[in-house]
């Protein structure tokens, strides 16, 4: 049975193929968004407060390793599939970054279905969010000898450290550590118990957003609609295989496979604007937003959920 937060989005592709026209203010979605990225960090930060540094140290290691080494895994895979070097390491970078909504979708997956997760997961998020940014850069650089191999390097690590989502869920994670439970207690009926259904319309207009982007797949033709419907259930099992050799538990391998398997559709077009303006934007936020993200929270957390359950 689907969440009610999944069947929002489902709404919300389904008024934009009817040509409804049913809109979100623009400054409404913002306002969402800063609301989501920064409860999911104040979420991670308070539990975060309550464990020792030390211990989680392999998991740091692990989520950066992680999220570098998946860009270099999926750039060969695009150029057979006749993708340039520019566009394949730009689409690659996406994929290397992650999704905090999707992110949250497999955190409610979880909790609806009473399974237990790290309370500190949210640092998995913050910690995925750039690596792969920088490994896609990279690759852009490599595969370049013209303008893409000259980065404002001072610029683009202002604007992947310091925009706004990098920003919200970290500066929201440092505020939980440094405040704890009681300390953030003032604000908990606002940032806890109207979560999911800020999640739930912040949804609505992400399925208004893929919806409107469907007609353009194809223009991409189905290798690209391939990619990204099996490229993320490989990365979910990368992903799976790398909590369960962490120890982590059932909820906790689930996240890191969804992890894994995410493409950030909201940082990634930014740096990549930046740093690789020469490559393809559209066919990477289509591929991102248009078919990734409607898997993963439709079939692939369902999924990642029971690679999980095998692995734990």
């Amino acid at each position: 049975m689907l969440d009610v937060v999944v069947l929002f989005f489902l709404l919300g592709v389904a008024a934009r193929l009817v040509k409804s026209d049913l809109r979100l203010p623009e400054a409404l979605y913002e306002t969402l968004s800063i609301y989501l990225l920064l409860a999911i960090g104040l979420k991670g930060g308070i539990e975060l407060s309550k464990q020792s540094l030390l211990t989680l140290a392999p998991q740091v290691a692990a989520c950066l390793a992680l999220g570098f080494a998946i860009p270099f895994a999926l750039v060969p895979v695009l150029r057979r599939l006749g993708l340039n070097a520019l566009d394949s390491a730009a689409l690659a970078a996406h994929y290397g970054s992650v999704s905090v909504v999707t992110f949250a979708v497999a955190a409610s997956f979880l909790q609806r279905r009473a399974v237990p997760l790290e309370s500190h997961a949210a640092l998995w998020v913050a910690l995925m969010e750039a690596p792969g940014l920088i490994a896609g850069i990279l690759l852009a650089r490599l595969g370049s000898t013209g303008p893409a191999a000259k980065i404002n390097w001072g610029e683009l690590a202002h604007d992947v450290l310091f925009g706004k989502s990098v920003l919200l869920l970290v500066g929201g994670l440092l505020i939980g550590a440094a405040m704890g439970e009681a300390g953030t207690a003032p604000i908990q009926n606002v940032f806890v118990d109207p979560f999911k259904g800020v999640l739930a319309l912040f949804l609505l207009e992400l399925g208004l957003v893929a919806g409107g982007r469907l007609a353009e797949l194809r223009r991409y033709g189905m290798r690209i609609i391939a990619f990204a419907v099996l490229a993320p259930p490989v990365l979910a099992l990368a992903g799976a295989l790398v909590g369960a050799g962490l120890g982590l538990s059932l909820g906790g391998i689930t996240v890191m496979a969804t992890l894994a398997a995410s493409a950030s559709y909201i940082a990634a077009p930014t740096a990549m604007r930046i740093a690789v303006p020469q490559a393809n934007a559209a066919l990477s936020i289509t591929a991102a937003l248009g078919v990734t993200f409607p898997f993963n929270i439709v079939l692939g957390v369902p999924l990642y959920f029971e690679m999980a359950k095998r692995l734990a």
